[in-house]
This record gives C-alpha cells, sequence and structure tokens, in this order.
C-alpha cells in the first residue's frame, strides 16, 4: 500500500512538472509599481498568454471594456490588411476637363481623392511628376478638388483637446495631401548664439515670430521647453503668425515640430503650383472645390503605396489620421465605387461582420473612428489579446507584426527597453491619452516563445504608469 501511495505521489508530481502553471494575480514588482503610483488594481486591465497554451498566464479585469488610446490602431490594421489585403492601394484620379493641345490644357484640371493616407510631399511630388510626364506642361483653366468620396460629419479639429492646428487632430478627407502639414525646422547656431527657424513645403502662407533662447544644457523634452502659438490673420485666415518663445538647447541638435494651419483649399492650391512650377509647368487659375464633371476619362489615376507599407507608418509612429482613413475604407472595401461614398456607418459595419466571421464575439467593442483618438472607444483586455492571437494565426500575421515597433529599435518604442533583455524581443504598440496609457503586441520571451501581452490603464495616474507596464514586460520575459 505504501508503495502504491509512493508510485501515486511521483505520477502526480511528473504530472505537475509537466504542466504550466498559471498565475492569477500580477507579479509583485508590478504590484508594488501601482502602489507606488497610488494606481488601484480596479484602473487597470491585464491580459497575459503564450501563443499556443490553453489559457491565460494573468488577467486582471480583463472583460472590463476600457479606452485602449492608440492600440486601437492593431484592430483598424489588422481588419484592414484581411479585409482589403496587404497589396490593396488607393487611386487618385486626374482628369483633363477642356481640351487638351500639344501639351497644354485649355480647361481644368480636376483631381478626385479617394482616401489615399499616404499622399505626403513625396508621394504629392511623385503624382505632379508622372502628370508632367503624360505631356501636360500648362494649365489655363482651374484646379478642381474633388473630395465627395467621404460622407462624413464636418468636425472640428479642436473639438478633441482644444489644439486645433496639431497634426494629430487633422479630420479625414477623401483628397488630403500632406496632411495639410506646415513643418517648422529648429537648426541650433551657437556660433551666434541663436536658433535659426525655417519652415516648408510652402513659406509664404506663415510668418514666423522667432524670440527662441540658445541654450546649451541638456536637451530634454525640448517640446515642452517650447511654446508654440499659431494665429490667423484677420483678414486671411489661411494666412498665419506663429510666435516662438521659449528655450531650446544646442544639444538637440536639428529638430522639427508639425503643425496644420490652412484649409485643404489654399494648401493645396500653394503646394502643387510651388511644385508643377518646379516641373517646369505653368498653371494659371485657382483652386475650386467641387465634383469632378461627369463623363470624364482619367487622364493619369495614381496609386498610393501598398497597404502592407501604410500599416507599417500607422502602428511604428501611431499615425491617426492615416488609421482613420484606412478606418474608413473598411466599408468601401477593396473596389472603389465613385458613387458608393465611404461612411464611418459602413466601416462599423464591415467589423462588425468580420469578427463575426472570425467568431470574435466583442459586446464591450465601441469603435468611434479606429485610431484610438477617442474618448468614446473601448475593447477589454481580454478582447484585444484575443484578435492579437487570431492575427498570429492569419496568413496577414507577417505584414501585421512587422509593422509593430521593436522594443528599443524603432517607432514608439525606439527608446524603451534599451537596458533591459527585452531590446529587440517585443513587438508592442503603445497608446497615450491624458489618462490613458495602454501597451498591447507580442514579446519573445528567454524560452523562446511567443506570448501576447495587453496592459490597459484607465486612471488619473496613467501618465506615470510606464514602470509598471515595462515591470509585467520584463516578469513575462524572464518567468
Amino acid at each position: 500500500m505504501r508503495r502504491n501511495c509512493t508510485c501515486l505521489i511521483l505520477f502526480i508530481s511528473l504530472i505537475a512538472l509537466s504542466v504550466p502553471v498559471f498565475a492569477t494575480e500580477l507579479p509583485d514588482a508590478v504590484k508594488q509599481k501601482l502602489r507606488q503610483l497610488a494606481i488601484p488594481e480596479s484602473a487597470i486591465g491585464v491580459f497575459v498568454q503564450e501563443i499556443g497554451a490553453n489559457q491565460p498566464l494573468i488577467t486582471v479585469n480583463a472583460d472590463v471594456g476600457m479606452n485602449p488610446a492608440s492600440v486601437m490602431k492593431l484592430l483598424t490594421t489588422y481588419a484592414g490588411l484581411e479585409l482589403l489585403g496587404p497589396a490593396y492601394t488607393w487611386p487618385t484620379m486626374l482628369y483633363a476637363n477642356g481640351t487638351l493641345m500639344d501639351g497644354v490644357l485649355h480647361g481644368d484640371l480636376a483631381i478626385k481623392g479617394y482616401g489615399d493616407p499616404k499622399l505626403d510631399l513625396e508621394n504629392f511630388w511623385l503624382l505632379i511628376h508622372r502628370l508632367r510626364q503624360t505631356g501636360l506642361h500648362e494649365i489655363r483653366g482651374d484646379l478642381i478638388l474633388d473630395n465627395t468620396h467621404y460622407a462624413i460629419p464636418n468636425d472640428d479639429p479642436g473639438d478633441f483637446d482644444g489644439q486645433p492646428y496639431r497634426t494629430y487632430n487633422v479630420i479625414p478627407e477623401a483628397l488630403l495631401i500632406n496632411y495639410r502639414a506646415s513643418t517648422i525646422h529648429f537648426f541650433p547656431q551657437p556660433e551666434r548664439n541663436e536658433v535659426r527657424v525655417a519652415i516648408d513645403p510652402v513659406p509664404g502662407s506663415v510668418q514666423i515670430n522667432n524670440q527662441l533662447k540658445l541654450t546649451h544644457g541638456t536637451c530634454g523634452d525640448w517640446r515642452n521647453a517650447l511654446m508654440i502659438d499659431a494665429m490667423p490673420d484677420v483678414e486671411n485666415k489661411n494666412r498665419f503668425t506663429v510666435d516662438l518663445k521659449g528655450n531650446f538647447s544646442s544639444q538637440c541638435g536639428k529638430q522639427s515640430h508639425m503643425l496644420s494651419l490652412q484649409d485643404s483649399a489654399s494648401y493645396i492650391r500653394d503646394l502643387f503650383r510651388h511644385l508643377w512650377m518646379q516641373q517646369g509647368g505653368l498653371f494659371h487659375g485657382d483652386v475650386v472645390v467641387n465634383r469632378v464633371p461627369q463623363g470624364l476619362t482619367p487622364l493619369k489615376v495614381y496609386q498610393s503605396p501598398p497597404l502592407a507599407e501604410i500599416v507599417r507608418g500607422i502602428n511604428k509612429f501611431s499615425n491617426n489620421i492615416a488609421a482613420r482613413q484606412l478606418y474608413l475604407a473598411l466599408g468601401t472595401g477593396r473596389t472603389v465605387d465613385a458613387n458608393s461614398p465611404a461612411t464611418l456607418a459602413k466601416s462599423a459595419a464591415a467589423v462588425k461582420h468580420w469578427l463575426a466571421a472570425k467568431q470574435l464575439d466583442f459586446p464591450e467593442l465601441v469603435v468611434e473612428n479606429g485610431s484610438g483618438l477617442s474618448r468614446k472607444e473601448r475593447i477589454s483586455a481580454r478582447h484585444m489579446g484575443q484578435l492579437l492571437f487570431a492575427a498570429f494565426n492569419s496568413p496577414v500575421m507577417p505584414e501585421f507584426m512587422s509593422s509593430l515597433p521593436i522594443a528599443a529599435n524603432d517607432g514608439t518604442l525606439k527608446n524603451r527597453f534599451a537596458d533591459s533583455p527585452v531590446k529587440g524581443a517585443a513587438h508592442m504598440k503603445t497608446g497615450a491619452l491624458n489618462d490613458v496609457r495602454a501597451l498591447a503586441g507580442y514579446l519573445l520571451n528567454k524560452r523562446g516563445n511567443r506570448v501576447a501581452v495587453v496592459f490597459f490603464v484607465n486612471h488619473e495616474q496613467a501618465g506615470q504608469s510606464r514602470a509598471a507596464m515595462d515591470a509585467l514586460v520584463q516578469w513575462v520575459y524572464e518567468r
């Protein structure tokens, strides 16, 4: 009998050694960090599970819908890659509305946008270059801009946080060029004890009042040392004076700050005229916002870079406006229809059907615009984890994972985990709003196993929670 009991104990012990031990609570190191910050566990949502495991390693408030901030971009980009495909591109149509003879257009040039989220300065230059290659060199009419592919509310860009000129608040437009961005460049010049300032791409509409003082200490958070105030002209709301005050250290080197000041019509007119003339073209007209006349045959169709490239910019650098325009594309599908505009309702329905087809039921999910720049968006930590699991087993996994920031290497994780074994081992998306911090993605632990990690904090002290998040990631890596 004693021999049988001994065998039974040995058998149970061997089973215990072969089965992973699952935790239900946070590691002590993480609890300690949260206590130091006065963040209660009721204000966090955590989900940790190894890929292939039957149950999670850690769950804390994992079924509570929470604001994920920019981590919501994981849902938008994963849905985009599956619904549209990694090779999907957005067209921009160019039409000659008039008689084209010997390279001279006796009429208008019309441009219809379909929401290209990557029509930045370089790609708009390329669009104009390819238009010039058609033989067109002179436009004697106007430039018609057609934004009608989007049927969305005309929101105020300052509604979210009272910062209407910050580029992260730009509202989606079907024909959005360079995010309407004016970039202010700062060049420290110690030999003259000053900071030189330049602005591009169209400096004529912005006047700079430079009152910056050059210092020589450590650079630190240089943006918080500056006061940047943009004021529209009383008579012309598309001409601005930008006041620059504060300190800028010579140790910072060249830095840049982006503002979105002009409306699209003025911005595109000035930029088009500048680039068109730069490439030897002549343009005599003005800009008109209107529909492209029916019955015209495209003079040129410009295609965006593929979606696989665009999602890298969305996730690695948390590009809000590109995420919002991708979200709007989800509702229209792979084939663009000029008579079927993109709407938020169509996108919401597409996401709902996509999740249902994958047998994913997220009743708490709220998606306002797909970027995470929202006070309304919600998802639970468990369901974000399930989304990561589904993406890992998806045919688009390589494109999705390669779009995520790599710890201590690039994107929003470039300066994080630099002195940790986690360096290079984590592909994770960060999220930040006032009173919100989030981190979610994949970690390759020291045993070579991939783990999905989700950590949400919704609390007034969330801005200080990075140490607690990093402690959890490092614990999962070492375990």
